[in-house]
């Protein structure tokens, strides 16, 4: 078991672990006095895991109640918050209960906005289920809902009280759910750590061991620790993320979170060649781990397209939008661009030849 600490305004703790689910109620008593705990998740995950974490909970003193949603990114709307808050509102949950988020990323941005939000800031705790959510989105405080204009455009910073990640999870997961994950691991060893990217990109299989999955949260606490509130290094962990959010949007959100971002990290790593950022190499050994775990790395989507889509992303300031480009596995930068020229660098990463 890992156990590491993030240094926010809140600090807390990651526990990394196996069979911690049945855990959850006594490592949450360490924290607060038992209270009422409303436990927020998904009709996938809410069958496999719920009664155990409620057992848990009750064991622990707690007085659980449950909400469920249904599962995928449609969920992640101002429309299911206000249910959410609703019945937070209804169930007369108060400022010394608890909100617990069991699931993947969906559900753990939704419960911790709607945490930011309900009597003006409640506490929360974090369940994660999948890949992704071990590695990312249940660490830093990010929370938020998706509009019709695109991702994440409302939200707030609300960091959790405690997140247990329960390894055992993986077992459940679909294969696509699994790489879908992968890619913000990977995204982790591309920001800072070559080892890391090597050994995650040597996977045929969307698996991460416990020693990989603790060090990917270790790169997001150093990026929290040093900017919590984005206005800076921290927009770092956006690697391939604006124009991934762009490829989403398109779709419908039809593609997947991480198969978007894959193919924005390809797109930000071929940009940066054009642009001579970077050698040939960078690019081709993202591209080949991405490929490993049959995740796509080409756009179906037109630069003009691509474009436009991007222009409502939350990257954007005035007149320029700000990518994370790399300049080799390990070390990449910040590169504030104008719109004219972002446009030229969607161009240059679509037609780029390696």
């Amino acid at each position: 078991m890992h156990t590491l600490r993030i240094n926010a305004s809140v600090a807390y703790d990651v526990v990394i672990g196996h069979g911690l689910l049945a855990e959850a109620g006594d490592r949450l008593k360490a924290l607060l006095p038992p209270c009422r705990a409303a436990v927020v998740s998904d009709s996938n995950v809410w069958p496999l895991y719920g009664k155990r974490v409620i057992g848990s909970l009750k064991s622990a003193g707690f007085d659980p109640i449950h909400f469920t949603v249904e599962a995928g990114e449609a969920s992640k709307s101002m429309r299911t918050l206000a249910a959410l808050l609703e019945f937070l509102a209804g169930e007369r949950i108060t400022r010394s209960d608890v909100l617990v988020a069991l699931g993947g990323g969906v559900v753990g941005d939704l419960t911790g906005f709607a945490a930011a939000c309900y009597l003006r800031g409640v506490r929360f705790i974090q369940l994660p289920t999948t890949v992704l959510a071990i590695v990312d989105s249940s660490v830093g405080g990010k929370t938020a809902v998706n509009l019709a204009a695109g991702k994440n455009l409302a939200g707030a910073f609300h960091q959790p009280s405690l997140v247990i990640a329960d390894l055992d999870a993986f077992a459940t997961l679909p294969r696509d759910v699994a790489a879908d994950g992968m890619v913000e691991a990977l995204k982790a060893g591309v920001l800072r750590d070559e080892a890391l990217f090597d050994r995650l990109a040597r996977n045929v299989s969307p698996t991460l061991s416990e020693e990989d999955a603790a060090r990917c949260v270790a790169i997001k606490a150093e990026f929290v620790a040093e900017d919590e509130f984005d206005r800076g290094v921290r927009q770092q962990l956006n690697l391939g993320h604006t124009l991934g959010h762009a490829v989403e949007r398109l779709s419908g959100f039809a593609l997947p979170h991480g198969h978007a971002v894959a193919i924005g990290m390809a797109l930000a790593a071929r940009g940066a060649f054009a642009r001579g950022l970077t050698d040939a190499e960078t690019p081709l050994r993202i591209e080949a781990a991405l490929k490993n775990l049959r995740l796509p790395v080409s756009s179906p989507y037109s630069a003009q397209e691509l474009y436009e889509a991007a222009l409502t992303d939350k990257k954007r300031s005035g007149g320029q939008v700000t990518l994370v480009l790399p300049r080799r596995i390990g070390k990449c930068e910040l590169a504030p661009l104008p719109l004219e020229q972002f446009s030229d660098f969607i161009r240059a990463a679509l037609e780029v030849r390696l």
